[in-house]
């Protein structure tokens, strides 16, 4: 697979309130050969993180259904610095909002191959 070269070094911001499947997310990411660069639970937290380091992300995997509220206004934020984004959720009606329907979509439990495949689509969509 010639996926695993485009994703080597590159920097994923994740959000994910769930600790145990951040950890796995993290090691997923890693064992792809990129850098979970910062993992944030909550929407402000998220905002804060991506208004002081964009320019270190080059894609975020962003949990679509927080505890306090679906996470648009953070794909608002990394969409508005140009960063590709991927949807996950455990959720079955994985309905996404009409102008984000275009992003990848990772529906949770996810192999290895689903999140490798959701990051190159997301990075190539970008053109990076």
């Amino acid at each position: 697979m010639g996926e695993p070269q485009e994703l080597s070094g590159r920097r994923v911001f994740v959000v994910e309130d769930e600790t145990l499947v951040a950890a796995m997310i993290e090691a997923m990411v890693e064992e792809l050969g990129a850098v979970v660069i910062g993992t944030e639970t909550r929407i402000a937290d998220a905002l804060s993180f991506i208004a002081s380091r964009h320019g270190e992300i080059d894609v975020a995997l962003l949990d679509l259904n927080l505890g306090e509220g679906r996470s648009y206004d953070i794909a608002q934020a990394v969409s508005g610095h140009g960063i590709p984004l991927v949807f996950s959720t455990g959720y079955t009606d994985g309905a996404i909002e009409d102008p984000w329907r275009d992003r990848p979509l990772l529906s949770k439990p996810f192999r290895l191959v689903d999140l490798e495949g959701a990051l190159a689509r997301a990075l190539a969509a970008r053109g990076a």
